[in-house]
């Protein structure tokens, strides 16, 4: 059975939070490149802002955070950016919260699955293909065809376990 992978973990207090943004842009500009797609610096600004917390963000945070940055931005704008980050598989939206939260593994084929701290919101992002090959094979025996798979697992965070 093929090991789990951390794409994205759950901030600690050691987290070089300035590192992983920068780390981020560096790898969705790669990918948007390899893809012949069109990195725009409102896109940029979008996943930035969406990588800016580690908690899931709905469009209208972002919405408000380009008004405060001086952009006349409107909710089409966003939402254009953001269909263009998932189609990009830049970000994922947890569909639980209506939300967005950057992808671990940018240009790397997976599906991930979303671990939900219900008291912070924290998400950590892992990619179990096991997982993945068991829902995909059991769909099929049952003749459904998937066209999107979302795992959202809710609980807590090691850092609101320990406070709980």
């Amino acid at each position: 059975m093929p090991k789990k992978r951390v794409l994205v973990p759950f901030k600690t207090g050691s987290h070089d939070h300035d590192r992983c943004i920068d780390l981020a842009l560096a790898e969705a500009e790669s990918a948007c490149r390899k893809q012949h797609l069109r990195f725009t610096e409102l896109r940029r600004r979008v996943l930035e802002l969406v990588w800016s917390r580690h908690i899931p963000m709905k469009a209208y945070d972002i919405l408000d955070e380009l008004c405060r940055d001086g952009r006349a931005a409107a909710p089409p704008t966003v939402y254009r950016a953001l269909d263009f980050l998932l189609t990009a598989g830049l970000v994922h939206r947890i569909e639980s919260l209506n939300a967005y939260v950057g992808c671990g593994g940018p240009g790397k084929p997976h599906i991930g699955q979303f671990l939900i701290c219900r008291q912070c919101n924290a998400v950590a992002e892992i990619d179990a293909p096991a997982i993945t090959q068991a829902l995909t094979q059991d769909a099929k025996r049952l003749g459904f065809r998937a066209d999107t798979q979302t795992i959202e697992i809710k609980g807590l965070c090691s850092e609101c376990n320990v406070s709980a």
